[in-house]
């Protein structure tokens, strides 16, 4: 089978798992425990809260260790909007096409909390405009929360430029970094906090991060030990957090010459699906997007058919976010982009891995691809 949902999730790096091997049984002391087991484990979860520090561009004490890219959305955007509510600032602004974990984060803070949420709106490639971030500020906005590469059609966001807007109006903005680290550089995005999740990376599932710069107020949602320096509660996962600081340093020492060589790829096989198949169409950026994604809508045949059609002939790919699976409504992402209905739910995604594939790969699998569309509109 080729396995083309890395943007779902990735295999295990053997590295990683080899990195973590020996505080999954040896060091496996509570990093709270003022004992020598405790301190051999606080000393590498210090260690690799340094290096993941390192790979954002913040200092150590702004690195939060958390269970994954969920929470850490979760913790950017109620823990700061949360927190501003106090100085009376309860304005929100988000996109249409952010993931799950800040949309209903998003609308708790509304139905619990009485914050007023805005959407700065996205044109049909996806790209949020400085000028239309602008326009969505107001003098009570608590936070911007923003994603640098969107999960399903693969566009990167001009976060600097959106960084500098939100920074002129006095307003923190977060940045969901999840589909983008290890593709792009976090260190000069001008994000106040960046949310990281490992499973994308090549750690399993279970840990991230959320970076936060100390200057942020930030209300926490786990309360117990006061671990994180009383940000978020409960013992560290430190195999975990060793883990990703192993996975961050080998995808940003790789990421130049694996960027160059699957953006060559990536975009030969949709050149091929392009002139093999007559109703294709690229979503998103074709510009300015991840080098490894592909999202193409099949007007006139059903996504989750050729799908079926694919993983038949050995292909395993996704109609979009993995944790939108199962739902019969059409992709948020893409109606936000401009799709109708009918046309959103015949999208399919292909995200590639970091790994060297073969030279004809693109050829063969457009092939493949206009063969699943084939028989699925003339069965």
């Amino acid at each position: 089978m080729l396995y083309l949902d890395h943007a779902a999730t990735s295999p295990v790096r053997p590295e990683v798992l080899d990195a973590m091997r020996p505080f999954l049984a040896g060091v496996f002391g509570n990093p709270s425990s003022h004992h020598t087991y405790g301190e051999a484990a606080a000393s590498a979860l210090d260690e690799a809260r340094a290096r993941v520090a390192r790979v954002l561009g913040m200092r150590s004490g702004d690195v939060i260790f958390t269970s994954g890219g969920t929470e850490s959305n979760n913790l950017a955007v109620k823990g700061i909007v949360l927190a501003a509510l106090a100085r009376g600032r309860g304005h929100l602004v988000v996109s249409p096409i952010e993931h799950e974990s800040i949309l209903e984060s998003a609308d708790y803070l509304h139905r619990f909390h009485g914050v007023e949420v805005s959407a700065a709106p996205v044109d049909a490639l996806g790209r949020i405009s400085a000028s239309a971030l602008t326009e969505t500020l107001r003098e009570d906005t608590a936070l911007v929360a923003i994603g640098h590469a969107n999960n399903e059609i693969g566009t990167i966001q001009d976060v600097p430029s959106l960084a500098a807007v939100a920074r002129d109006a006095g307003v923190p903005l977060h940045v969901d970094a999840v589909q983008s680290a290890g593709w792009l550089p976090l260190t000069d995005l001008g994000a106040d906090a960046i949310a990281v999740a490992g499973h994308k990376l090549g750690t399993p599932k279970g840990i991230g991060v959320l970076g936060v710069r100390g200057r942020v107020a930030l209300e926490p949602l786990m309360h117990g030990g006061g671990q994180e320096r009383g940000r978020r509660s409960g013992t560290e996962h430190v195999a975990g957090a060793v883990a990703l600081a192993t996975a961050l340093e080998l995808a940003e020492a790789e990421r130049d010459e694996v960027n160059a060589r699957l953006s060559a790829s990536t975009g030969r096989f949709i050149e091929v699906v392009q002139s093999l198949v007559s109703q294709a169409s690229l979503t998103g950026d074709p510009v300015a997007r991840l080098p490894a994604t592909a999202s193409f809508t099949f007007t006139g045949v059903s996504g989750e058919a050729v799908l079926l059609e694919l993983e038949r002939r050995g292909v395993v790919s996704s109609s979009g976010s993995a944790c939108a699976a199962g739902s019969d409504e059409p992709s948020h992402v893409l109606l936000a982009c401009g799709v109708s209905p009918a046309v959103a739910q015949t999208s399919v995604r292909f995200t590639f891995g970091r790994e060297a594939l073969p030279s004809d790969l693109p050829e063969r699998l457009g092939a493949l691809v206009a063969e699943s569309v084939r028989a699925v509109a003339h069965p």
